[in-house]
């Protein structure tokens, strides 16, 4: 599991049009990197609000925000138009990025245990290491804790 430090794995995966991005194209640049298990439920919708309204903050301090879950390309056309977000939406599909960066494990709900998303953040600064790590979050709240995080240093 990858900690503060640590270099991030480099990734190229689809984004809700489905043209490829990777890391290496946020060379030089902070990323803010957030992962929700699926897309149009109701934390993730929370979540990808709060981002979506705080990211011109986000955006002045320099960081750019992405969406990692692992709904298909045009589930996440569909969100990111539905909620009018503004910011890339990448497809984890196969979970190769949330496994390589910890997002991804045991969950358990209702007394079910299961494989699946993590919701997790994970912030990538412009040398391509990872600054900061916000693992098993709460959607409620969560945004509002790294914007301050971010713009207070």
């Amino acid at each position: 599991m990858l900690e503060i430090g640590d270099k991030a794995p480099a990734f190229r995966l689809p984004d809700e049009t489905g043209s490829n991005v990777s890391l290496a194209d946020y060379r030089g640049r902070k990323l803010v990197m957030f992962f929700y298990p699926k897309a149009m439920t109701p934390g993730c919708t929370t979540e990808a609000c709060d981002f979506r309204d705080r990211a011109d903050s986000l955006l002045a301090a320099g960081y750019s925000v992405v969406g990692v879950s692992p709904d298909p390309s045009e589930r996440l056309l569909v969100f990111k138009e539905k909620e009018s977000l503004t910011y890339p939406l990448l497809s984890d599909a196969d979970h190769e990025l949330a496994e390589a960066l910890g997002a991804w494990g045991l969950k358990k709900n209702y007394g079910r245990e299961y494989e699946g998303l993590i919701r997790s953040t994970f912030v990538i600064d412009e040398k391509g290491r990872l600054s900061h790590v916000y693992r098993n979050v709460r959607a409620k709240g969560h945004v509002e804790r790294v914007t301050r995080d971010l713009l207070e240093e």
